[in-house]
């Protein structure tokens, strides 16, 4: 299988004070084949020292980040406020380049403004808040504003906008006002317009975040959905472990790097290690864990309901 996002010694540093995304411009680095370019050198190596060219602080948000996604899989990346997972996702499509390391999506080096908008037709975003992403005042014409700025056929914009809003469960408030609707059909909503792109891959940053507990329902079954049905690439981007209980893969991020990854069965045994970097376990791999201290010898992979029943089951019927 082939990857489809790859980052190799990945960091990426700002000033503090700022964020990611308005200082990328000013501590951006054109890398040569050292991973050095002749304007960026200085800066690195002051990053280092936690100081930019002109001895402001400034803060390394990822810190010599590898990883590698393949095609078709469902990946999550899972790590407390500040930890540096958005501005890994922010990385995947572009919209920030790298100090330093090198970053490639779908063979496009993502370090080079001439492959930003190539990178974009093949990794869709979807943020926390929807009504960042929302352009237009009436919903079908929302999902078709980024077709339409592709040059893609109107008949073939119809036919992705009816799609995508039947996939996502919104065809039938496809006339209305986008603003009038609940945060879930708004993210909602989100979704379809990044599916009406066609991409290959969408990054789900924290989609869920702002959500009540019937629309992070609704999204993550959305979600699941596109990997089994369309064979979609996702990248979710969360702190909510249940969420990624159904994942190939998990990264754990802390402090800008990675510091676990595997599969959720593997991560979610680490129960010490997730907590000593702020993150939770499921509700069912904590109980396995706090019945294991009472002396029981339960596996810590049982995930979800119904496998840590049969577990507990198997387990009385031993005794």
């Amino acid at each position: 299988m082939a990857a489809i996002i790859t980052a190799r010694k990945l960091t990426y540093s700002y000033e503090k004070g700022g964020t990611p995304e308005d200082q990328n411009a000013a501590d951006r680095v054109n890398n040569d084949n050292n991973g050095v370019g002749d304007v960026g050198g200085e800066v690195i190596h002051a990053a280092l020292r936690g100081k930019d060219a002109a001895g402001d602080d400034i803060h390394a948000a990822l810190r010599g980040v590898n990883i590698e996604i393949q095609h078709g899989e469902f990946v999550a990346v899972l790590g407390h406020n500040g930890s540096g997972k958005s501005t890994l996702a922010r990385h995947f499509n572009a919209m920030l380049r790298p100090s330093s390391g090198v970053v490639t999506v779908a063979g496009f080096d993502a370090a080079d403004d001439k492959n930003a908008i190539e990178i974009r037709r093949r990794v869709g975003m979807v943020f926390q808040n929807p009504d960042n992403q929302i352009v237009a005042s009436v919903v079908e014409e929302d999902v078709a504003f980024a077709p339409e700025n592709l040059g893609v056929e109107p008949d073939e914009i119809r036919r992705r906008v009816d799609d995508a809003l039947k996939l996502v469960g919104m065809y039938e408030y496809r006339t209305h006002a986008p603003h009038l609707l609940s945060g879930g059909q708004k993210q909602r909503v989100a979704i379809a317009g990044a599916l009406a792109m066609q991409p290959e891959c969408i990054v789900f940053d924290e989609p869920t975040a702002m959500l009540d507990p019937r629309g992070r329902e609704d999204v993550i079954n959305i979600i699941r959905r596109l990997r089994g049905e369309r064979g979609v690439t996702v990248v979710l981007i969360t702190h909510h472990m249940e969420e990624t209980i159904d994942c190939d893969r998990i990264f754990v991020m802390s402090d800008g790097e990675i510091v676990k990854s595997g599969a959720p069965g593997e991560i979610f045994s680490e129960v010490e290690l997730l907590r000593s970097v702020g993150l939770d376990v499921p509700d069912t791999v904590l109980l396995m864990s706090e019945l294991n201290r009472a002396g029981w010898s339960l596996p810590l992979d049982a995930l979800t309901v119904d496998e840590a029943a049969e577990a507990i089951s198997l387990a009385l019927a031993s005794v």
